[in-house]
């Protein structure tokens, strides 16, 4: 399997699970759509697995119903395996317009080092409890500056994640001299994993924490057994994804509905 595809399989096998925790993963035809319940697009993931055809314009339409009716914004992801010139255009003709074209970064995780923790008064933890689960929400609600009008929603979503140790997915968090600041989410899928809600709290920030994090969460997923690591990076983090050994191996095109 090539690496864009494990990337790409990856990213629709942690939007199948979110979506599944609150029945809220749905298909239509060759369209797979999810809901948080969260107002954030970005959290709200629409995709296809392959190319559409004229066939799935129908779809298409059905798709924006669908996040009418939940009053949600969402964004529909186009990875390179549906990536075709037929694909844009039905997407344009449905009145979606190009935002922007995100960085797929993978990590080979033989690769990681075994240095020590810089920063002496950090220390990095699992969440193994709901109490820790309730300080990483607190955390990535903060450090992502979630509008209080998402709160409940938020609450809702994160409420349905389980610090079971046999849980496929892994919340964890750095403490700085006693205090949580910074958080990240480990997705294990087979022999791949997923890092997503990785942030740092505003004051807490450039002060490689959140290098300190990541390469804690990778030492974690390649224990669990994974040999590569994939995430989709905003502006903000790509500097720190690269200085912990991920590199860009292919480019998510993100759309959205025309206002």
């Amino acid at each position: 399997m090539s690496l864009v595809r494990v990337i790409e399989d990856t990213f629709f096998s942690v939007c199948r699970y979110w979506g599944g925790l609150q029945n809220t993963f749905d298909c239509f035809g060759p369209v797979r759509a999810m809901q948080t319940g969260i107002g954030s697009a970005d959290l709200n993931m629409v995709w296809s697995e392959a190319p559409l055809t004229r066939e799935d314009a129908p779809w298409i339409r059905q798709v924006e119903k669908y996040y009418e009716k939940a009053s949600l914004p969402y964004w529909w992801w186009v990875f390179p395996c549906a990536k075709t010139a037929e694909t844009i255009q039905l997407l344009k003709n449905g009145d979606y317009t190009y935002l922007l074209s995100t960085p797929c970064m993978l990590a080979d995780l033989s690769e990681l080092s075994f240095e020590k923790p810089r920063k002496m008064s950090l220390t990095i933890r699992q969440a193994g409890s709901r109490q820790d689960l309730a300080l990483w929400k607190e955390v990535t609600f903060a450090g992502f500056d979630f509008p209080e009008s998402d709160r409940a929603s938020y609450d809702r979503f994160i409420g349905a994640f389980s610090p079971d140790p046999g849980s496929c997915q892994k919340a964890f968090l750095a403490y700085d001299g006693g205090k949580p600041v910074a958080a990240s989410l480990l997705f294990l899928a087979g022999d791949a994993a997923g890092l997503y809600f990785t942030t740092t709290l505003g004051d807490y920030r450039c002060r490689g924490i959140g290098r300190e994090l990541v390469l804690a969460t990778l030492h974690h997923a390649r224990a669990a057994g994974a040999r590569v690591a994939s995430l989709q990076s905003s502006p903000d983090g790509l500097s720190v994804y690269k200085k912990t050994g991920f590199k860009e191996c292919c480019r998510v095109d993100i759309y959205g509905r025309k206002e």
